[in-house]
């Protein structure tokens, strides 16, 4: 039997080790976009839908707001984003891309076709791999204990 404690035992420390190395991965080519991987993600999911809330923005990619936030700020700052108030309600904020932002998208195209190329496998066992990792994280988040 393998012991339960063993490092290499663990699916928790495989998971964590094939996070950092997807930083490493990443960064070379994030770099030439300018492009943090969190800023990098924001970029993926307004790509897919502009004008989200910066709460649902935040939501989306497992962020809290004093995540999001200052992420948000500095993208807006570099004059990527622009962040606007809800029209039907104040309290909401919106991001929105710039023009310069919608640009991004086209020299991103590459980074997920150099991760494909970098694992050499099909495509169905990639959608494969992800399909289990979200299962894995949909069950640990019901697993967790409720808060009071």
């Amino acid at each position: 039997m393998t012991d339960p404690l063993k490092l290499d035992s663990m699916l928790c420390f495989a998971v964590y080790a094939a996070g950092h190395a997807f930083t490493r991965f990443y960064k070379p080519r994030l770099d030439g976009l300018g492009l943090t991987y969190p800023q990098y993600l924001v970029f993926l999911v307004l790509w897919e839908q502009d004008g989200l809330t910066v709460k649902a923005l935040g939501e989306r990619l497992f962020l809290d707001s004093g995540t999001i936030t200052p992420l948000v700020k500095r993208l807006e700052g570099r004059g990527l984003l622009r962040r606007e108030r809800d029209k039907a309600d104040e309290r909401l904020v919106r991001v929105f891309l710039t023009e310069e932002g919608r640009a991004l998208r086209g020299q991103a195209e590459a980074i997920p076709l150099a991760v494909g190329s970098a694992l050499g496998r099909e495509r169905e066992a990639i959608d494969s791999l992800r399909e289990s990792l979200t299962l894995l994280r949909e069950q640990l988040d019901a697993a967790e204990p409720k808060k009071k």
